[in-house]
């Protein structure tokens, strides 16, 4: 398991203590899709800059090289999403508990 920056278990262990496992894992899911979003459009911001026609290319491009070898150490956006679970930045509502307001 050294090869995750967190471990499946240990989160669903921590989630199914707090509460419903299951909107834990649509949040995850959905968090996920958020960070993968993000990734993509930072892939192509960089790409975009270093991108050359093929034609004027004799040989392999390095810089896009470097971008790719940047971006793949990056892990997946799930297990992202997980530590961020572990880590309580990801909140998710509970439907039972009612709602108290200052005004009643």
């Amino acid at each position: 398991m050294s090869t995750y920056i967190v471990n499946p278990v240990v989160v669903r262990m921590e989630e199914s203590a707090r509460g419903s496992i299951y909107k834990s894992i649509v949040a995850m899911g959905l968090r996920s899709r958020q960070i993968n979003d993000q990734i993509k459009t930072q892939i192509s911001e960089r790409m975009a800059d270093v991108i050359i026609d093929t034609d004027e290319a004799e040989g392999p491009n390095l810089d896009q090289i470097a971008i790719s070898k940047e971006f793949d150490v990056i892990p997946k956006p799930t297990f992202l999403a997980m530590k961020e679970m572990l880590d309580r930045k990801i909140h998710t509502l509970n439907e039972n508990v009612p709602v108290v307001t200052d005004g009643e």
